[in-house]
């Protein structure tokens, strides 16, 4: 197939990107050859801001079998490539996320359950309240411009090599490092995540075969105990989790989701079960993850090569965490 991916330099455009070329597919990268300008030296590359209709325009007179877009979060911008694109590209997959749905406050939710809104559909400022809703606009907008030829996937977490985000990353490190470390609630708490290369497989197999419509895309739930025996396993590591209450960390202002990643308390209603979605439509239409220890051992060999002083983008601080076990430790005597 001949393939356009607008990025592809970046985590998921990457791991697509690769997949699309260790599959024998013709790649075409579509971006502004600010980030990793270089991680593709041998493909074609069309520099150019999907925002600037002037660049768009290099485009015009292309033929690709397909367009995948990892990168939309504005539904204008969205708009602009889609026009550009609906009458010289056969499929759309479009990366939305999770984050897409009004609420997470029962488990287990599939793809009919309602998407979030905006009371001002043309706000264009990305924060953590319009991120999903534009999310949703987007989708409507590929699913608009390509109707019965577009593949909408709503990612949950993408953990693995070049994860710019450091989430997942924080407890495959703070692991390697040894030593009893804070974790969330207990052994048994559900979290779902899925490595970037095993969405981009599926994804590359489901525009293949001309797939249309959303899907829920990340791993089968597993507890937060068996995340921990992974990254042991991977790593060798000896550390011990200090499984600490919900009511005791928020007291203690640790921050859910970034500070203290994968973990969001029950109270937080709207929220609670986003670690919890079906992804029965995607395992049946294929979807197949690795197993996690894989995962922790690809990724450590490459934050084995970032700068010794590199500074993590989330996780909790050392300083803080022990602070917070001593105190735990105080109260159970």
């Amino acid at each position: 197939m001949k393939w356009l991916v607008i990025g592809g330099t970046r985590f998921l455009g990457r791991a697509f990107v690769e997949r699309a070329i260790d599959g024998g597919h013709d790649v075409t990268l579509f971006n502004r050859g600010v980030s990793g300008p270089d991680v593709f030296p041998d493909l074609e590359t069309i520099t150019g801001d999907r925002t600037n209709p002037d660049d768009l325009a290099k485009l015009a007179g292309r033929q690709w079998d397909a367009v995948f877009d990892p990168s939309g979060y504005l539904p204008g911008v969205v708009r602009q490539s889609v026009d550009a694109l609906r009458d010289s590209v056969g499929h759309y997959t479009f990366i939305s996320s999770i984050s897409a749905y009004r609420d997470f406050s029962q488990p287990g939710l599939d793809e009919t359950y309602p998407v979030g809104t905006l009371d001002d559909p043309s706000v264009t400022e990305v924060t953590g309240e319009t991120y999903g809703p534009l999310k949703a606009l987007c989708e409507q907008v590929v699913a608009e411009g390509f109707t019965g030829r577009s593949l909408n996937v709503r990612a949950g977490l993408i953990i693995g090599p070049y994860d710019p985000t450091d989430r997942f990353t924080y407890w495959a490190t703070r692991i390697q490092r040894g030593g009893d470390f804070l974790a969330p609630e207990s052994p048994a708490y559900q979290v779902q995540a899925i490595d970037v290369r095993d969405i981009a497989d599926w994804a590359l197999r489901m525009a293949q075969a001309g797939t249309a419509g959303t899907f829920n895309v990340t791993s089968e739930h597993m507890p937060f105990g068996a995340v921990v025996e992974a990254i042991q396993q991977a790593t060798g590591s000896s550390a011990m989790p200090v499984y600490v209450d919900a009511q005791f960390l928020i007291d203690n202002d640790v921050q859910m989701w970034m500070e203290l990643p994968l973990w969001i308390p029950e109270s937080e209603a709207g929220f609670a079960h986003m670690s919890n979605v079906s992804v029965k439509r995607a395992f049946d239409a294929g979807l197949r993850t690795r197993p996690l220890v894989d995962t922790v051992r690809d990724l450590l060999a490459w934050t084995a090569t970032r700068p010794v002083d590199y500074a993590p983008k989330a996780g909790l601080a050392a300083d803080k965490e022990a602070r917070i076990l001593d105190l735990w430790r105080v109260r159970q005597g």
